[in-house]
């Protein structure tokens, strides 16, 4: 992913931001120094543009100036809708997509973002019901794909190589046994979260990112605890549940929390 650009950045990159921003009529300095005036007008060009307008100036944002197609792009009303459907405020949904999401739902080769679990496959394979001697053969033939142990990792696009390899090995299992988009959903959630089958699922991750963004709100709707804990803003019960044991480490319930007061703040001054 695209470095982000937020307060306190310094440098070209800065400098080619607010370029393009006084191009697109935004008055800013152009002095390579991301202030507190270049993230204005950073979040005022999103409103314009109609994407997430949290003043970061991220892949999303330097793409729309430049022209590009933003169509499969989260946009706010995708986050409204959002928040309208799980009782919360707006503030707390942008909160939990600056934090929780992957910032691109879609990788450079246009798929969806995955990340292929090795050990989850193993996993889906018994379940699946493959026999144990069958699934050991496979983890000692191909111990990248099928594994007790995680990891295997090899990032980016090459993920899909991955998911195309084990694919061959058992095509429901695989699916099932990757993370996708924004909000990296496991595809064995598919019946949970209401889609006809683990296919039907990763199809509609290659839709767009409003559809990742659905699929994670579902999520939330069909895990009682955790929709509670967002609509309580109990932030560090909240990543827990959502993280596992490890989120206090990565300060994910810090983040969330400072990330809510930022965007409530914004929006009550806009009020």
């Amino acid at each position: 992913m695209s470095e982000l650009l937020i307060i306190g950045a310094r440098g070209l990159a800065v400098r080619n931001l607010q370029a393009a921003l006084t191009l697109a009529g935004f008055a800013v300095a152009v002095d390579g120094d991301f202030g507190e005036q270049t993230e204005r007008a950073v979040a005022a060009y999103q409103r314009r543009a109609g994407l997430v307008d949290d003043g970061v100036a991220g892949p999303k944002t330097l793409a729309a100036l430049h022209g590009y197609d933003t169509s499969r792009y989260l946009k706010r009303q995708d986050l409204q809708q959002a928040a309208d459907r799980l009782g919360v405020p707006l503030a707390s949904v942008m909160a939990v997509n600056q934090v929780e999401s992957r910032g691109e739902g879609f990788a450079a080769n246009g798929r969806p973002v995955i990340l292929f679990e090795r050990h989850v496959m193993r996993r889906q394979l018994l379940a699946h019901g493959v026999d144990e001697f069958t699934v050991g053969a496979l983890s000692a033939a191909r111990p990248g794909l099928v594994n007790i142990q995680p990891g295997g990792y090899v990032g980016g696009t090459a993920e899909h190589q991955r998911l195309a390899q084990a694919h061959q090995i058992h095509a429901v299992a695989a699916l099932e046994s990757a993370s996708w988009g924004l909000f990296q959903i496991m595809g064995y959630h598919w019946q949970r979260l209401g889609y006809h089958d683990a296919q039907h699922f990763a199809d509609t991750m290659a839709l767009s990112e409003a559809a990742q963004l659905d699929a994670f709100v579902s999520f939330i709707e069909t895990d009682t605890a955790l929709h509670k804990a967002l609509k309580g803003k109990k932030w560090a019960e909240f990543a827990r549940r959502y993280n596992g044991p490890a989120y206090a480490r990565n300060l994910y319930d810090v983040k969330l929390a400072r990330a809510y007061a930022q965007f409530a703040g914004e929006q009550e001054r806009a009020a």
